[in-house]
């Protein structure tokens, strides 16, 4: 599973800006990053080369975040591709939280980055043959 920083941000003018100035402050490079907003809010959520420091600089700058593990599987370039790895976690009975697309740049694929709660998710996917990522 990779490491995900989530980080709960004000929905302001700048306020990706500010954020962002602190993982570059601290050389740290994002790999991929989701921004969903609300009225006031919203969570970013990043995966970045060191997840952790990530976090000590962004809670040492004032926000609040976290991280978390989440699925990285490898897609083909084809359509059907995310259908099939979804249909496959339905029949497995397996729930997803949330689900994003990126991109993998040593292999030149996409990746679908998902959160789960179910624990036995990789094992699956490695049985049904997918390819997962631990890095970026």
């Amino acid at each position: 599973m990779l490491n995900q920083v989530s980080v709960f941000a004000e929905n302001t003018k700048g306020a990706l800006r500010k954020m962002t100035s602190v993982l570059a402050d601290a050389n740290i490079n994002i790999y991929t990053m989701l921004a969903n907003d609300s009225a006031e809010f919203g969570i970013i959520r990043l995966i970045v080369t060191d997840p952790e420091l990530a976090v000590a600089k962004l809670q040492e700058a004032g926000y609040q975040c976290h991280a978390d593990k989440v699925v990285a599987v490898e897609m083909g370039d084809t359509p059907g591709c995310l259908d099939k790895i979804l249909d496959n976690l339905r029949q497995a009975n397996i729930s997803i939280d949330y689900l994003y697309i990126s991109y993998n740049r040593q292999a030149g694929t996409p990746v679908a980055v998902f959160k789960t709660r179910e624990m036995e998710t990789e094992t699956f996917l490695r049985g049904k043959g997918y390819t997962l990522l631990d890095t970026f």
